[in-house]
């Protein structure tokens, strides 16, 4: 097989040269087309839309305030169940802590039981402050019973 030579010629494209394998010819390359009027054109694009971006941004957050709240305390809330879960998790590995929070959550209930549910004049009690807590959460009255 014969040695083929590689020629370059310059102008004023800076073209490339490639020998075609097959017929020994030499095959000029042109540069990418696009201008940098074309550049130019793309970096209006963008910056027209970067720049009316807050004003979109702003009118949807009004459009939909409610639903965007609703999701991000309901994403708020999975979180935070989520790292307290991790939190009792890694107390649970240290050593007498898991038995020390259950024998405070046993006699914890057992004072409650005490001093509510014995007596019938105490669990009057509790459903009046039940009573006085749900009107303070839902803001108005609740008819009783």
């Amino acid at each position: 097989m014969p040695e083929q030579e590689f020629t370059e010629t310059p102008s004023k494209e800076n073209t490339v040269a490639e020998i075609n394998s097959q017929t020994g010819t030499i095959t000029k390359l042109q540069p990418p087309a696009q201008s940098q009027d074309e550049w130019l054109k793309y970096g209006e694009q963008i910056s027209s839309f970067l720049a009316t971006l807050p004003e979109y941004l702003g009118s949807f957050f009004n459009q939909y305030k409610q639903p965007l709240v609703t999701v991000g305390l309901i994403v708020g809330a999975i979180v935070g169940v989520k790292v307290l879960l991790a939190i009792l998790d890694a107390l649970n590995d240290i050593p007498l802590v898991a038995p020390t929070f259950e024998l405070i959550g046993i006699g914890y209930s057992a004072w409650f039981v005490y001093r509510y549910l014995l007596k019938a004049s105490t669990r009057k009690e509790l459903t009046s402050e039940i009573t006085t807590l749900k009107s303070q959460v839902v803001g108005k009255q609740i008819p009783e019973a």
